[in-house]
């Protein structure tokens, strides 16, 4: 088999070239987000499965403060990419990864469930070495699609929050009332 015919799986580590994104800080720096990322989302495999967990879903187990430590832990990965000064719609994109773990991945056994899904940390070093291994680091429309959509996910569900509270106060308020 040549060369060119042969698959080679895609991997997240860059090739490094000289450039201005080689500076080996940065790749400590995207070496230590990813150490973080497999610590909490996928050092572990489950005996007799393929399915890979990490420190995440088990803390998130410890009720209310699993989850917390998990996210405290997981942040660091944002503030890692502050340090290498990546665009900030990237840092509002990872915090609203931790957002969405750590809002579904407060539920009790379903939410355990989605941070082995889900692997927020994962995405996070992803998201970090992607922008700090490319010549230029804008942010593309993907990026933006998704802030985007999830800042309006978040309004509308939060109204309906607002408006099920007014409502059931109304509600009861009518009932003490007749």
């Amino acid at each position: 088999m040549d060369e060119q015919s042969e698959y080679h799986r895609p991997t997240a580590k860059p090739v490094l070239e000289n450039g201005p994104d080689t500076d080996p800080d940065k790749e400590q720096i995207r070496a230590f987000a990813d150490f973080i990322a497999k610590l909490l989302d996928s050092a572990f495999s489950i005996p007799g499965t393929r399915i890979r967990i990490g420190l995440d879903p088990l803390l998130g187990l410890i009720p209310g403060l699993g989850d917390i430590v998990a996210n405290l832990i997981g942040s660091s990965i944002l503030f890692l990419g502050t340090q290498i000064q990546i665009p900030k719609i990237i840092l509002v994109r990872m915090a609203m990864n931790m957002g969405i773990n750590t809002l579904l991945g407060s539920i009790p056994g379903i939410g355990d469930l989605f941070s082995i899904w889900f692997r927020s940390n994962e995405k996070n070093a992803q998201l970090l070495r992607r922008h700090t291994t490319q010549t230029t680091s804008y942010s593309t429309p993907a990026d933006w699609l998704f802030v985007i959509g999830l800042i309006v996910l978040m309004l509308t569900l939060i109204g309906g929050i607002f408006t099920g509270v007014i409502l059931g106060i109304r509600t009861i308020w009518n009932l003490g009332n007749p």
